[in-house]
């Protein structure tokens, strides 16, 4: 746990990882990298932490944390993995407001995106 938080006990921490859990959740939207800041920061983690727990190096958790590295699909699932989630894809959902013609959808050229999901 980050140093310059007071440890806190199994169930406060179980609490805090579950929010960290649901929050990714709620907001597929999120960049990866954004996704990865959140549930290191909500779980209190340092990123040397995080990176051990994962089973993931220091470095790579670094880059991707700060955008230099999107990391390989393995390795997102290692990060999300220790919290028993992995990527998916998914279908986007179109804006029902869009103007259509200024972002045609095509037979097989349709939008997916990789999301945290379990």
């Amino acid at each position: 746990m980050d140093k310059r938080y007071n440890a806190l006990p199994l169930p406060k921490q179980l609490e805090l990882r579950k929010k960290a859990v649901d929050d990714v959740l709620a907001h597929p939207e999120w960049p990866l990298a954004q996704a990865v800041r959140h549930l290191k920061k909500t779980m209190r983690l340092t990123t040397a932490e995080m990176a051990q727990l994962s089973g993931v190096a220091h470095r790579t958790m670094q880059d991707i944390e700060q955008e230099r590295s999107e990391g390989s699909v393995q390795t997102m699932n290692r990060i999300f993995g220790m919290l028993g989630l992995k990527l998916a894809v998914a279908r986007a959902v179109r804006d029902s407001t869009a103007d259509p013609a200024e972002n045609p959808v095509r037979d097989g050229d349709e939008d997916s995106g990789a999301a945290a999901g379990g």
